[in-house]
């Protein structure tokens, strides 16, 4: 059986916001997916929007798995050990909870971006523990935008993120900041 080639062209931005094509033959007999066509620019966050970023339940098998992996704490590894600490009970690592959120964030929101990535985080705060079985649902509020002066073909977008449980309580925020590149044309 022969296969059928074909070629498809991506776009990427590298080094000082350059734009390089390149084609990539796919054979048919190949699984095939496309990228996610790009649908926000810089120019589309405008301060006070609020993101939705989906949701996410987190089971106590994988609130263990993660934390004895990254966190290896009795209140995070161990349910009964667990139950005689100040949160009764088994909880998330924090750095779960973050990596939760990033998931979301990357998965329904930067993914479809123009990123060109981010200088970090600031004002982490974790005010309620995660618990097995509770359904996250994250958000992320425009809080400035602006040009790059060093780089105009780079806006710079800082927003707060957050964390909610099912009944609506914060369970994570922070402070972020991504770089996006503007519109072209």
């Amino acid at each position: 059986m022969a296969c059928e080639r074909r070629r498809s062209e991506f776009a990427f931005f590298h080094g000082p916001l350059t734009l390089y094509t390149f084609r990539v033959r796919i054979d048919s007999d190949q699984a095939r997916t496309d990228p996610a066509p790009l649908t926000r620019y810089y120019e589309d966050f405008h301060v006070g929007d609020v993101i939705d970023v989906g949701s996410v339940s987190v089971s106590e098998a994988e609130i263990i798995a993660f934390a004895r992996q990254y966190d290896p704490q009795p209140m995070h590894t161990d349910p009964r050990a667990a139950s005689f600490t100040i949160y009764g009970g088994l909880i998330a690592s924090g750095w779960h909870t973050v990596a939760l959120f990033m998931r979301l964030l990357v998965e329904n929101l930067v993914a479809k971006t123009s990123s060109l990535g981010s200088p970090g985080v600031e004002e982490l705060r974790w005010p309620l523990p995660v618990r097995p079985g509770d359904t996250l649902s994250g958000s992320m509020e425009i809080l400035d935008a602006r040009v790059s002066n060093s780089r105009p073909t780079m806006g710079i977008v800082r927003w707060r993120g957050a964390a909610r449980n099912q009944d609506g309580t914060l369970v994570m925020s922070l402070i972020g900041t991504n770089f996006f590149g503007r519109r072209p044309g």
